[in-house]
């Protein structure tokens, strides 16, 4: 009996655990948010893994709409293409930390999270100067440490209402896929570059958008960045 009870107890902690890295509306490893008030009509598009060389092309395009978006960026991109990254806040965006050199932080030291997250912080503020409040933790996974190092370094997390998965599907299923999960307040995920790839392929992204971005200006959606979404300050990229 007491061997039953303590699996039971096992297997309720493991569940926990499980949700806790994944779950997207979860708190156990740090504050995190995974969509905004739908107080408005407007969506926040966020963009994952860059900058890239491909980065400047899905700033064009975000500017043809007026769009304003979240860059959650590696500092490992910040440092190679800085001109990039510096780019994004210059056309009025927010830039959020994606970690130095995109890991897995599940299983990682508390020491491991705290140093890729401050180094990237410290990337994008010398580069871009600006100091990121918010954080998406890579493939969305978290751990024990990240709640020390988001407190330490003032950041929330940010989740997603949808993920496009648009390294892996045509431009057409990517837009059906999130033109079916728009509406307001939602928090929706993109990339605009592959981890550590250089020259990555975001052909897919690019093209779901340029299907995407009149549709939602036609029902009068509002593109804006989190912070903007969540009401926390007025100004892309404000400390």
């Amino acid at each position: 009996m007491v061997f039953e009870v303590l699996g039971a107890a096992g297997l309720a902690a493991a569940g926990v655990t499980a949700y806790g890295v994944r779950g997207r509306s979860a708190q156990l490893f740090g504050p995190s948010i995974w969509k905004g008030p739908a107080t408005r009509r407007a969506i926040a598009l966020t963009f994952d893994d860059g900058p890239s060389e491909s980065t400047p092309d899905l700033l064009s395009l975000l500017y043809d709409y007026g769009a304003r978006a979240t860059f959650f960026q590696c500092g490992h991109h910040v440092r190679r293409l800085p001109r990039v990254a510096l780019r994004c806040v210059a056309d009025g965006h927010e830039i959020g930390n994606h970690t130095d050199t995109h890991p897995a932080l599940y299983l990682r030291s508390s020491q491991f999270i705290f140093e890729q997250l401050e180094r990237a912080q410290q990337a994008i503020a010398e580069t871009c100067g600006v100091t990121p409040t918010l954080v998406r933790p890579t493939f969305g996974a978290r751990w024990f440490g990240l709640r020390p190092a988001q407190k330490r370094l003032h950041l929330l997390g940010v989740m997603w209402t949808t993920l496009a998965r648009d390294w892996r599907l045509s431009a057409t299923d990517v837009a059906t896929r999130m033109e079916a999960s728009a509406h307001p307040g939602a928090i929706l995920c993109f990339h605009d570059g592959r981890e550590l790839t250089h020259h990555p392929n975001i052909d897919s992204t690019l093209d779901s958008l340029r299907q995407l971005l009149p549709k939602w200006a036609e029902a009068g959606y509002e593109f804006v960045t989190v912070s903007e979404l969540l009401n926390l300050h007025a100004a892309p990229g404000a400390e």
